[in-house]
């Protein structure tokens, strides 16, 4: 009789695992089950079509590391069996499932998980979307996991859990049977005050206008547009841009870096991300690769550059529909995508920074060269890009052409650490200033019940910005975006008070909506 119940025992088992939507973890219970009948491997729990090729992977592997394939009726169910499954990650916790049925395998437990995909010799190759995974196994009590050893430093993160690198599912199989044990990972540390290695702000010759509008982004996290000729540094100055942002924080490398882990972006052997993103897609791109989509939900591009920079060169060159569908994600700071086999939200706290021309031919306003386009013309160019996408970028800036002295001078500009330390210090003022407001780290996040609170103003202050609402007609978000940015600017100016001089730059940077008729 104990004997029969040792069989019936042996005959199923339960593995952990993990899946991801959108960026939540969750856990997935992998059930193994050997019945008598004809041979026959079913798949149920609503996998996709990956999922449903393990079966051949997993056959495979067994037969090629010498262990035998059971001769009966397989049964793996995938709980919870209402939430699709999809991608090859569950090879592994399949394959010791079926050994741990057999009997073959000790019973892993259900403080160790399994993830990875298999190839047909055994050999373990790297998943997507381990970060969040090993996150969640955290959360919910997973103490040991088991893994392709291209994904261990990342998975290393998870504070709390002991991640066992494996290079195939042999070294699994060594390891549970307490044979040839698998050394732990260890996770990397993480320095906060990293340097910057990029392009530096020192390059760049002239232009001191759009110089300290860089400035005051990048202290504040403003939105921001530089308008000017061909030729007049506007893309040199916006991939500079990052290297005057203030470095990474943990849980801003964390945030980042889950992103990049389910979009498969993720660098081999790589932990946290520790420079803030850089996204430059081009002006060809859909509105379904900027937000995000697919028939599997995917981050897009506003997503991927969370925490960093979206620059978008040559503005109006962008189909209408894919600027509009930016507008929701600027305000809201994340994006939801539904499709037919569920929806994701991401995260996209970014700062747009765009480039555009004046015109068609781009020397409408040059000092030396003749604008070739028509007054419709013109006109039929701005309108590419509509009135309440432009309401939504803080600092319009005219970048004009380098005056030949500057370009031949042997003596750069200002370098970017200078410039970044006075961010830094801008951006510690704030931190300290919002502690009571959740998801508030920058001006630019203030939420506008809190202007009166935060955007105190001298009388004088109060009187010019009243004189150019009620003379400029601008609009409720125009009020708040410039209150904002005066914030900014009396941050870098050391004053808690808004006065009359931070108050008036922060008008200047709305000044192309009179020039060009933006507004």
């Amino acid at each position: 009789m104990k004997k029969q119940e040792s069989e019936k025992r042996a005959m199923y088992a339960k593995v952990t695992s993990l899946g991801v939507t959108g960026l939540a973890g969750y856990l997935v219970q992998v059930e193994a089950d050997l019945a008598g009948g004809l041979p026959q491997f079913n798949l149920v729990g609503l996998p996709d079509s990956a999922v449903k090729e393990s079966s051949e992977r997993v056959r495979s592997a067994v037969k090629n590391l010498h262990y035998a394939w059971p001769a009966s009726r397989i049964t793996i169910n995938l709980a919870p069996a209402d939430v699709r499954k999809t991608g090859p990650v569950y090879d592994l916790p399949v394959f010791v499932g079926i050994l741990a049925a057999q009997g073959k395998l000790p019973a892993p437990g259900g403080e160790r998980a399994f993830l990875g995909e298999l190839g047909l010799d055994g050999t373990l190759r790297p998943v997507t979307g381990v970060l969040p995974m090993a996150l969640a196994a955290v959360q919910n009590g997973v103490k040991e996991l088991f893994l392709p050893a291209e994904n261990a430093a990342e998975a290393a993160v998870a504070e709390g859990l002991t991640v066992y690198p494996a290079r195939s599912a042999q070294d699994v199989v060594l390891h549970l049977c307490g044979a040839e044990p698998i050394t732990p990972a260890a996770p990397d540390g993480y320095d906060e005050n990293g340097v910057w290695l990029g392009p530096d702000m020192a390059d760049v010759r002239g232009q001191s206008e759009a110089r300290r509008a860089m400035e005051v982004a990048a202290a504040g996290g403003h939105n921001l547009l530089l308008v000017g000729p061909p030729g007049t540094g506007k893309s040199m100055l916006a991939k500079r841009l990052p290297g005057i942002l203030p470095p990474l924080s943990y849980e801003e490398a964390l945030e980042t870096s889950a992103i990049y882990s389910v979009a498969g972006l993720l660098r081999g052997g790589a932990g946290l991300i520790r420079e803030r993103p850089f996204r430059s897609p081009h002006h060809s791109v859909s509105s379904t690769a900027i937000v995000g989509g697919g028939s599997v939900p995917r981050p897009g591009e506003v997503s991927l550059a969370h925490n960093g920079v979206l620059f978008l060169d040559e503005l109006p060159e962008f189909a209408r529909d894919t600027l509009e569908v930016l507008r929701q994600p600027l305000e809201d700071g994340k994006v939801t995508v539904s499709r037919v086999h569920g929806s994701a939200s991401y995260p996209c706290k970014f700062m747009l920074v765009a480039a555009m021309n004046p015109c068609k031919c781009g020397y409408l306003g040059h000092p030396t060269r003749e604008c070739t386009c028509t007054p419709s013309a013109v006109d039929a160019y701005r309108r590419r890009i509509s009135g309440p996408l432009l309401d939504r970028i803080d600092l319009h800036v005219e970048a004009l052409p380098v005056e030949y002295d500057d370009l031949a001078s042997e003596q750069g500009g200002e370098s970017s650490a200078d410039v970044r330390a006075r961010v830094i210090a801008a951006r510690a003022l704030q931190r300290e200033r919002y502690q009571t407001l959740p998801g508030v780290r920058c001006n630019a996040q203030l939420p506008s019940a809190a202007l009166r609170r935060y955007c105190r103003m001298t009388p004088a202050a109060e009187k010019i910005l009243r004189g150019a609402f009620e003379r400029l007609g601008y609009s409720a978000r125009a009020y708040d975006r410039i209150l904002r940015v005066a914030r900014t600017v009396a941050d870098l100016d050391g004053s808690e008070l808004l006065d009359t001089a931070h108050l008036s730059e922060a008008l200047q940077y709305r000044s192309l909506d009179r020039k060009f008729g933006m507004r």
